[in-house]
């Protein structure tokens, strides 16, 4: 049995149809069936009950997931462990973040790391929690939960969601509007996947309260235009464009924000620079943003 063959099935199983695991594999559609087809026949079993272009883990396949899942984990800690004796170090380490976190965080991070860090790469995660994205082979997940053991966790910092308005709305000088206030204007969200616009949800649900108009929108950054173009008060954690004014959400004596936290498998052969790159990555963003721990 060939380990790539698991690693379609694993990614199919996660993505729900094969055009999508196709996507994130990159590899063709066709192809890809076929694959999913051959590791059926090497085990004898069907993996997926087939309807139209979705598909669903049949019951054998739901029993056989999460040994495929902890097969190849085991692969990947196995080459890992084998590079870290081999150098004496970590050679590649693999960040995992919401897009957002990616661009605003992560990445200014990368530009800082020293010529003998290992080399960086990025693993996109929204909607994923970071075991899922650890489970995507991350080395390192940044969310917004901590995860059980054996997993372990490091606050990073606590992160403003912010409301965008522009130059020429009327609560451009204003120093924060308080939640009730921002729900009767037109908002300009997320999809409920994103950090912000769950923080967002939970605290529109806390207070019992409704908004009374939205526009959704892929991302933060067409939310930020979308505001720019006088269309509404865009709702978002990312960096402030478009000469926007971010203007802090007061929810019962707190401002809206995001807790970010780091997370990485205390199995994994380079536990330890994980811990210290979390602890690294915790005092950049604090001090990039003038945040707090949390």
């Amino acid at each position: 049995m060939e380990l790539r063959l698991l690693r379609y099935f694993v990614a199919t199983a996660e993505a729900g149809t094969v055009s999508a695991a196709a996507t994130r594999l990159h590899v063709t559609q066709p192809g890809l069936s076929r694959q999913l087809r051959v590791l059926e026949r090497d085990l004898g079993v069907s993996l997926f009950d087939r309807t139209g272009r979705r598909l669903e883990l049949s019951t054998t396949g739901r029993v056989l997931l999460p040994l495929a899942r902890d097969v190849l984990g085991r692969v990947d800690a196995l080459r890992v462990a084998a590079g870290v004796a081999a150098q004496g170090r970590l050679d590649r380490l693999t960040i995992g973040a919401p897009t957002v976190t990616l661009t605003d965080v992560v990445s200014p991070f990368i530009a800082t790391l020293a010529p003998d860090d290992p080399t960086a790469d990025v693993l996109g995660a929204d909607g994923r929690s970071p075991v899922e994205t650890l489970r995507l082979g991350a080395d390192l997940a940044i969310g917004t939960v901590r995860a059980p053991d054996p997993y372990r966790s490091q606050a990073l910092a606590v992160l403003p969601v912010w409301a965008y308005v522009n130059a020429e709305h009327p609560w451009a000088s204003r120093v924060s509007v308080p939640l009730a206030e921002l729900l009767t204007e037109t908002l300009i969200v997320q999809p409920a996947a994103f950090t912000a616009r769950q923080s967002l949800d939970a605290a529109i649900t806390a207070a019992g309260a409704t908004c009374s108009s939205s526009i959704e929108t892929a991302n933060g950054t067409v939310a930020q235009a979308l505001a720019a173009a006088g269309r509404g008060v865009a709702v978002a954690s990312d960096d402030p464009r478009f000469g926007l004014v971010p203007l802090p959400v007061d929810v019962g004596g707190r401002h809206l924000s995001i807790r970010l936290t780091a997370v990485w498998d205390s199995r994994h052969a380079a536990a330890r620079t994980l811990e210290s790159f979390a602890a690294r990555l915790g005092a950049f963003v604090r001090d990039r943003y003038h945040a707090p721990a949390g």
